[in-house]
């Protein structure tokens, strides 16, 4: 099997690398491309052009416009890559009979309540880049192409920068830290997105009825402020100086920290549609949390 993955040097793509290698014979590309191919999603028809040229059974694409306040102000960019990016993708994916793996985002829907999306739960972005990354599983559900669709929240990994590092840094640099304890959602390691894409995407080629769109994200929820303080607990117990008192570790609002782009309140996503399709059991998230702690934390 020859699989083409897309934004290969991104979190979720640097793990898909390792994840996706047993199935097949892997055609990893980040937005510089390689000789003769190209990963720039500004550039779609070059995007076309190099799905026919790798001609793959499966398309994996990890690349996204992230940024969600910048989008704000480059609307039309954000819809570039969100949507019409991947709208060309699955074009070229119902073309060619690959199956398209494409990740959205909790940003789909807008926040209100306390109840755990299902994947028919009704839409509502508050943002640009929920707007355009609606758009895009939009138009890969309108081409025809067999596809799956993964919705994920407060994606981290190792690699790179996370929230995780961030609040470790500042709780042994300061006295106090005020932390956003009013959005809920689960957060969710790259590890897990690429282990349970390439199981579901075995099983969907296998069995073409599994495709459509599935919320995966890990188990339990939490607020960036109970996050904040499960990382810094972590790492006080094993010994990584921490300046920051438990009792100076603050909750505050969303409206303390205004952003161009609204956030949804909550991010609740239910998982049992995934988890009973293929046979999962999704583990809550301290055990990835802390799995991706021990192996950035000095020994």
């Amino acid at each position: 099997m020859k699989i083409l993955l897309l934004g290969k040097n991104g979190q979720v793509g640097w793990e898909l690398q390792r994840a996706l290698a047993p199935l097949g014979e892997v055609v990893a590309l980040d937005y510089d491309g390689a000789p003769g191919l190209s990963g720039d999603f500004s550039q779609p028809e070059s995007l076309a052009a190099t799905v026919r040229a790798v001609a793959p059974d499966l398309i994996v694409n990890a690349a996204a416009h992230t940024a969600v306040d910048k989008a704000e102000s480059e609307p039309e960019f954000a819809r570039a890559l969100n949507a019409l990016a991947p709208g060309v993708l699955a074009r070229e994916a119902a073309a060619c009979g690959a199956l398209l793996v494409h990740y959205s985002t909790d940003y789909v829907f807008d926040g209100a309540g306390e109840d755990f999306r299902a994947e028919d739960a009704p839409t509502g972005p508050l943002s640009v880049y929920g707007v355009t990354k609606l758009e895009g599983e939009e138009l890969i559900s309108q081409s025809g192409c067999r596809h799956l669709i993964f919705r994920t929240s407060w994606v981290y990994a190792a690699r790179g920068g996370n929230f995780a590092k961030t609040m470790l840094r500042l709780a042994a640099e300061r006295d106090t830290l005020t932390i956003i304890n009013d959005q809920f959602g689960a957060p969710t390691g790259a590890d897990l997105l690429a282990d349970v894409t390439a199981h579901a995407a075995r099983a969907t080629l296998a069995d073409a009825s599994l495709g459509g769109t599935y919320h995966l994200v890990a188990g339990g929820v939490t607020t960036w402020f109970d996050y904040a303080r499960h990382v810094i607990e972590f790492a006080r117990v094993r010994g990584v100086a921490i300046k920051v008192a438990p009792e100076a570790i603050l909750p505050v609002p969303t409206s303390a920290f205004p952003t161009p782009a609204q956030r949804p309140a909550n991010s609740r996503l239910a998982t049992s549609k995934l988890q009973q399709a293929f046979g999962l059991r999704i583990p809550d998230w301290q055990a990835g949390v802390e799995r991706m702690l021990t192996e950035i934390l000095p020994n």
